[in-house]
């Protein structure tokens, strides 16, 4: 699978049913050579013009499956990312 097919797909939560958006990026362990996590942005205002620069950052670990048209991934709470500065082994929104 390239990266240009996860960006086609919606990303969904099974906990609550909420479309999380689309894959923006990746993650990627260059020294073990696979995928840490998928980056999707979030826009919590009208289509992202008056909102923060966020991100959600979902661990592989929390992905479910992958389906033709979605990716379904299990995040019981929501972390948050800035896009210009984050921990990416933490996963958590620096202050």
């Amino acid at each position: 699978m390239k990266i240009s097919d996860f960006q086609t797909k919606d990303v969904i939560n099974i906990i609550d049913g909420k479309k999380l958006g689309q894959v923006s990026d990746v993650e990627l362990d260059m020294k073990q050579g696979r995928i840490e996590s998928i980056v999707v942005p979030n826009y919590s205002k009208f289509m992202g013009l008056f909102g923060g620069g966020s991100e959600l950052i979902i661990p592989w670990r929390n992905i479910v499956k992958i389906g033709a048209d979605v990716v379904l991934v299990k995040m019981e709470e929501m972390k948050q990312a800035r896009t210009e500065e984050y921990d990416s082994t933490a996963f958590v929104q620096k202050q």
